[in-house]
């Protein structure tokens, strides 16, 4: 692998590995000049190895430039070297040179990670605003990838970046280590924003497949993050991973070569990923080695049917029973309307349209094309009112393609 192949893996690898590090020793008051050293490390690393070629050991070559560019930016930097050596309780004789430790260790990389993430999952600021900055300092996208994720421009990534980050300065967030008790007071905060980031990928519009399978990925890296430390590696923790295995499994088999979406019921057994889905019951058993019961809990359950293709009662059944539960433990319009689908598949159609009318989530796509999914062969043409309620509000192709699709199959056999 040469330079030009090997720089963007590396910065997707090490970018957000060093910037944690930076930003733990400069604050997060200071996080920007964090990322721009980094950047331009990476700058220099296009230069020297285009010229050069690429050295014996790239990622070493990667920290040390970090590290000289850290302190020579230190040494310029009179007033913030002296507040650096204060906030850090130096105390060296006068007259001797000043000498900060850059520590790129495996241990300290890892520390400031966690470190980084409770602080960019903070409740000061909005939980959109939280995954784009996760997204931005702890997986190195950069604005154009994330307005790519969220189908909107650099311009409104930028702006809410500079929020987000303005906000935790304000609020004086502190890039540290937390005690055992502040971690279970703000890991339900940070869990919710990996479930976010997850799904961002997993259900997003974006045509982009590589990219939606990269917030994934990033999203599983972060959430293994936590499960390998010991004060992180919760049951909440192991069952979020589990939900994103079983998710992931499937994510090849969701869209055909021409980028439709494949329903569930269709898609290609032999192209789920019996890996991912091993790992995933892995940390679910984990995840049970306690009386704690969490959603995450409940959807990694209903996720792990899903990974069962037959159409069985039991199976069914089961996932309603699961719906029901979560439900009761936390409420959501989304988790009651996929609820109604297990009814239909448990029980009947018609109890699920009742169910399904009665939530009257009329501002949601969704819904109206459950409907038509329900009608279908109950009353068609109802079912074709419905699917073409849900193509007027369908935003992207794939959705159109398959609305589209599913009209005509019904209007096909109404004619005939």
């Amino acid at each position: 692998m040469d330079g030009k192949e090997l720089l963007p893996h590396l910065f997707r690898t090490e970018y957000q590995k060093m910037v944690s590090v930076l930003g733990s020793l400069f604050g997060i008051e200071h996080i920007e000049q964090a990322e721009d050293i980094v950047s331009d490390t990476f700058l220099a690393a296009t230069e020297s190895w285009s010229a050069k070629g690429l050295p014996e050991n790239p990622t070493a070559w990667l920290y040390a430039v970090a590290k000289n560019k850290t302190k020579n930016w230190l040494k310029r930097n009179t007033f913030f070297q002296q507040k650096l050596l204060s906030d850090l309780r130096y105390n060296l004789p006068e007259g001797e040179e000043i000498e900060i430790e850059i520590d790129l260790s495996a241990r300290n990389i890892t520390d400031s990670q966690l470190a980084m993430i409770f602080a960019v999952c903070h409740p000061v600021i909005p939980a959109e605003s939280q995954v784009a900055l996760a997204l931005n300092l702890l997986c190195g996208f950069g604005t154009q990838e994330i307005a790519d994720a969220y189908l909107t421009t650099k311009t409104v990534i930028y702006k809410r970046l500079s929020r987000a980050k303005e906000k935790l300065k304000e609020a004086g967030i502190k890039i540290r280590q937390l005690t055992f008790t502040e971690i279970n007071d703000r890991l339900e905060t940070v869990l919710k924003t990996l479930y976010l980031l997850f799904s961002e990928g997993y259900y997003s519009t974006s045509h982009n497949t590589v990219l939606r399978k990269d917030l994934c990925v990033e999203a599983m890296r972060l959430n293994y993050l936590l499960i390998e430390q010991p004060q992180t590696n919760q049951p909440a923790v192991n069952a979020l991973l589990a939900l994103m295995c079983f998710h992931a499994s499937r994510f090849d088999a969701r869209v055909n070569d021409t980028g439709e979406m494949i329903l569930y019921q269709e898609q290609d057994e032999t192209r789920w990923n019996r890996e991912l889905i091993e790992r995933g019951e892995y940390y679910l058993n984990q995840a049970g080695n306690s009386s704690a019961l969490t959603r995450y809990h409940l959807e990694a359950a209903i996720a792990w049917w899903h990974t069962h293709k037959e159409d069985s009662s039991e199976k069914w059944n089961n996932i309603l029973d699961l719906y029901n539960q979560l439900l009761i433990l936390e409420y959501s319009p989304i988790a009651a309307l996929n609820r109604t689908y297990a009814i239909a598949k448990a029980r009947s159609k018609q109890e699920a349209i009742t169910a399904a009318e009665r939530l009257q989530l009329t501002d949601n796509y969704f819904y109206y094309a459950l409907l038509g999914n329900l009608y279908t062969d109950i009353d068609d043409k109802k079912a074709v009112q419905h699917y073409e309620t849900a193509l007027k509000m369908a935003t992207t192709p794939a959705d159109i393609a398959l609305i589209e699709k599913n009209i005509g199959q019904i209007k096909h056999r109404l004619n005939n």
